[in-house]
């Protein structure tokens, strides 16, 4: 077998980009419900789903999927469920509508974490949609409503002359970000580190080197695969994905010589490590067959299903 040809380029030591967190509550209302409920919001904290509400619900329902208890309360919007229901009768001028209205609202916020320490509040946003269409914007920096749609001119002027809405906005800005530095300072999990192969069909030579890393939170992290402590290119990629239980998982492949008997490592930098983590590639591996990885891949199919069905998400 020909040796197959490996360019390297220079391993970073540190994670160069900062860490994203976003923090936000979404609030969906209809007119016209059937088969779903006529209002439904939730709270998602980096793609975690925190709590959810809805209209037969007396309060809002925790979702126990990670641990943040000792962490200062959720900061809550100002407006009831009554209220958007209001806005939503006032924008399609009917108290029993036959047709279907939706009306949309997402507040919140996200900050960008540097390695160095340094965090960057980013815009805040507080955002409406009616019927798809954009509604009405917040200014946080000129304390003033921007109207999308022609629909909004009557509600932007009744909402602009309300000071008390806009100071608890301003208030909600800094419990917001406050809230999100907290809590990404404090739950963060390591990942699990697994390297395998598998054979490349029609080709005795080749083999499939992979590296996953899963369960870490939060959610940005740097993964490689190298050869003597450099960076093989031409790696693919699965990007982050989350998993069932609100942390995150990410797979990178890179096809190598059977025959090569290099030194391959998995190499992982993640926030919530004191170190970086290289999980070695050696001999002793085991060499899996598109069997054993299906077999593996249906015996977690099960298992997320038993735990879904345990937790009454299905």
């Amino acid at each position: 077998c020909d040796r197959c040809f490996l360019r390297f380029v220079p391993v970073k030591v540190f994670l160069c980009s900062p860490e994203r967190h976003h923090f936000y509550y979404r609030f969906t209302v209809l007119t016209k419900a059937d088969k779903f409920p006529n209002f439904t919001a939730e709270a998602v904290a980096d793609d975690r789903r925190m709590r959810h509400y809805n209209t037969e619900a007396e309060d809002w329902i925790v979702v126990n999927l990670i641990e943040y208890d000792g962490i200062e309360p959720l900061p809550e919007p100002y407006d009831s469920r009554d209220w958007y229901k209001d806005q939503l009768k006032i924008l399609s001028n009917c108290t029993q509508c036959s047709e279907l209205h939706i009306l949309q609202r997402i507040i919140g916020c996200k900050l960008e974490k540097f390695p160095n320490g340094t965090v960057m509040n980013l815009p805040v946003f507080d955002e409406y949609g009616f019927d798809g269409d954009d509604l009405m914007v917040f200014n946080y920096d000129t304390l003033q409503w921007i109207d999308k749609s022609p629909n909004a001119k009557e509600i932007k002027k009744e909402w602009d002359r309300h000071t008390e809405r806009k100071q608890y906005l301003q208030h909600y800005l800094k419990t917001c970000m406050h809230w999100i530095s907290i809590f990404n300072n404090t739950n963060k999990t390591s990942p699990d580190v697994y390297i395998f192969a598998r054979k490349v069909p029609g080709d005795q030579c080749k083999l499939v080197l992979t590296c996953l890393a899963t369960g870490f939170y939060p959610r940005d992290i740097e993964m490689n695969i190298r050869l003597y402590r450099n960076i093989i290119k031409n790696q693919t990629s699965s990007e982050i994905r989350p998993n069932a239980d609100g942390s995150f998982q990410i797979r990178s492949s890179v096809e190598i010589d059977r025959n090569h008997k290099g030194s391959y490592d998995c190499f992982v930098i993640h926030s919530s490590l004191t170190e970086p983590v290289s999980m070695k590639w050696g001999k002793y591996h085991h060499i899996y067959s598109h069997s054993h990885i299906l077999a593996a891949v249906l015996a977690f199919a099960v298992y997320i299903y038993k735990k879904k069905e345990s937790n009454g998400e299905l």
